[in-house]
């Protein structure tokens, strides 16, 4: 077995849930974010690189640490997941205008400049930015993985789209016991 240079890619947690189906995807997003906190210690703790990508609110003005400010000052499912996913010193962060986190940003730089040749997916949602960022990961030639307990989405959607993946070899869907080993 090859030995990897992980990252973990967490996309789009924080929110101000100010969307359509935003009320179905909270529940799932929290049960999702305590999972992806747990991923995030293990990763930090063994010196791989936590990245957060996530989308501008179409504030062009804002930053990441604006960003999660203001989820931190919005109540609700959007500090509680702010909270338990606050970056850390030595995390790092892109900012995504649309689905993929490669899409017009410099993610691809990043990993380059760290190493990385596997990257473990997670964040919300399932259908959408998490599957179009595999895809993309999938054709930049990454190991990509999704840890399935550490991604929202909504109803069957999600359940589609991990099947989607693992399907189509975009990527490897793994429970999160698996992946960390236990």
């Amino acid at each position: 077995m090859r030995s990897s240079s992980p990252a973990l890619l967490v996309i789009d947690m924080f929110t101000l849930f100010d969307f359509p189906d935003a009320d179905r995807l909270k529940p799932g997003a929290v049960r999702a974010a305590r999972q992806i906190a747990r991923l995030a210690r293990q990763f930090r703790l063994r010196g791989h690189p936590v990245i957060h990508a996530n989308d501008n609110f179409a504030n062009w003005q804002l930053d990441f640490k604006e960003l999660v400010d203001a989820c931190l000052r919005t109540p609700g499912a959007s500090s509680t997941i702010a909270r338990l996913l606050q970056p850390e010193p030595g995390d790092y962060f892109v900012l995504k205008p649309k689905h993929s986190a490669f899409l017009a940003t410099p993610l691809v730089v990043l990993l380059a400049k760290l190493g990385v040749d596997e990257l473990v997916v997670c964040g919300m949602t399932a259908e959408s930015c998490v599957a179009a960022t595999c895809f993309d990961s999938n054709a930049r030639e990454y190991d990509t993985v999704v840890v399935r307990e550490a991604v929202a989405g909504i109803g069957r959607a999600k359940a589609t789209a991990l099947r989607l993946l693992e399907d189509g070899k975009a990527a490897r869907v793994v429970p999160l016991q698996r992946y960390l080993g236990q």
